[in-house]
């Protein structure tokens, strides 16, 4: 009855999901954000008076401020904990989606989008780092693959109220905008309640505090391992050490990935109407419906598979398969329907590996640097696909839109290659005790 068991190995717990839970509401907030601001702008053309480089900035600018955000708050994160920006920035977030609803000009809207991608760059590290540091190692790829569920149900629903609230007239959009906050506000009560990290604070030689908190939430049998604390002590994160010799490979394979993976996921989800029109889709939004249906099934799938195959095969092969869908789409010369489901088949595939983005990146650190190489993480995936949103307006615009979808099939192309030659295996290790691949 009393047998000591190791914090990562117990059993699943009520408190589990309910960390999860909380963690869900950021990723739901920022799918929705990314996800309606496509149809969005495109209702805001007129009144705003967007030509195709506003157009380019207003869907690139939250995926610019989660840059910012995510490089910013790693370091924070490891030097002084998780859980007071994982409390509180819902609540921040909240307040500026609101305000989105009274702008009256494109300068404006530009930035509370890039607050709000500010925000969710902090929520983005603290919640990765705070669900994976609670899960047990068994069950740790479903818990967090349900954030991914979360963020594509949000990116989902965004399509679908503002396919629905297109119909109330020209101010529309301002709603659409604005309802964004709701899912925030709606989580903020369950977050008040998580406590810090048990595993941060050993590394950080607060083992009374991480104690407590494991007794008072999982009983007083449930350990961690005193040699961890004691070899984690030792060792502060920097941004600098994630490029030092013994981290080096991790920090470019989680960068390299994570951008790969998203610069055709942002580019071409954020702009699906108009991709589909410029490949003669005559009822677009029709069309992004499937799209985005198709995106929900992937990242359901996604959860499915998680611990059933490696993370290395999971990663290299929905890399060449989405690579292989988005070929069709840009070279075969289907008819409409054909079109629609091609593009379909790419975002169940990468959707699937979205869930990746949320279970490979925190495996591939210690605990000192674990939010430190989430964060570059994010901010390298933000980064590219900021700069691909921007540009993917006016490279269709100038070149067209099979050059545009044949630049992504190389992006996708790189990632694998990449991957398939250096991505280490992660799925076993206990996230204490994480140690360097060469």
């Amino acid at each position: 009855m009393n047998r000591q068991i190791n914090f990562e190995d117990i059993p699943l717990q009520r408190f589990h999901l309910r960390t999860v839970f909380s963690g869900t509401g950021g990723q739901f907030s920022d799918g929705f954000l990314l996800g309606i601001i496509g149809i969005a702008v495109s209702m805001a053309a007129v009144p705003l008076q967007l030509d195709a480089v506003w157009l380019g900035l207003l869907g690139a600018a939250s995926l610019a401020g989660l840059f910012l955000g995510s490089l910013i708050a790693g370091p924070l994160a490891d030097r002084f904990g998780r859980r007071w920006i994982f409390n509180y920035d819902m609540l921040l977030f909240a307040v500026i989606s609101g305000l989105q609803y009274f702008v009256t000009s494109p300068e404006q809207l530009l930035t509370l989008r890039l607050l709000l991608g500010l925000v969710l760059g902090f929520d983005y590290v603290a919640s990765k780092s705070l669900v994976t540091e609670f899960a047990p190692k068994r069950y740790r790829g479903r818990l967090l693959s349900i954030l991914a569920a979360a963020w594509a149900g949000g990116y989902v629903v965004a399509y679908l109220a503002g396919f629905l609230l297109r119909e109330l007239g020209p101010d529309s959009w301002r709603l659409m905008l604005a309802i964004s906050g709701l899912p925030a506000l709606l989580i903020l009560p369950f977050r008040l309640g998580i406590p810090e990290s048990p595993i941060w604070l050993v590394a950080r030689g607060r083992s009374e505090e991480a104690a407590a908190i494991i007794k008072s939430k999982f009983g007083s049998n449930v350990v961690l391992p005193s040699s961890q604390a004691k070899q984690s002590f030792k060792r502060k994160g920097t941004l600098s050490s994630l490029f030092s010799a013994p981290w080096r490979k991790n920090t470019w394979v989680g960068c390299i990935f994570y951008t790969c993976q998203v610069i055709p996921f942002f580019a071409l989800g954020t702009f699906s109407p108009e991709v589909l029109k410029a490949l003669n889709v005559q009822d677009k939004f029709t069309g992004g419906l499937v799209y985005n249906a198709l995106l929900m099934i992937g990242a359901i799938v996604g959860l499915l598979l998680i611990d059933k195959i490696s993370r290395r095969k999971f990663l290299v092969g929905s890399f060449y398969l989405s690579a292989v869908g988005l070929s069709i789409l840009a070279f075969a010369g289907l008819g409409t329907v054909g079109t629609v489901m091609a593009f379909g088949f790419f975002a169940c595939v990468l959707a699937a590996a979205v869930n990746l983005e949320f279970v490979y990146p925190p495996e591939l650190f210690p605990t000192h640097l674990r939010a430190s190489g989430i964060g570059v993480a994010v901010a390298c995936s933000r980064f590219g696909s900021a700069f691909a949103t921007f540009l993917l307006p006016l490279g269709v615009q100038n070149f067209g839109i099979h050059t545009a979808l044949g630049f992504c099939v190389l992006v996708l192309l790189f990632g694998g290659v990449f991957c398939h030659l250096f991505a280490p295996e992660t799925s076993s290790q206990d996230l204490a005790g994480i140690q360097s691949s060469g």
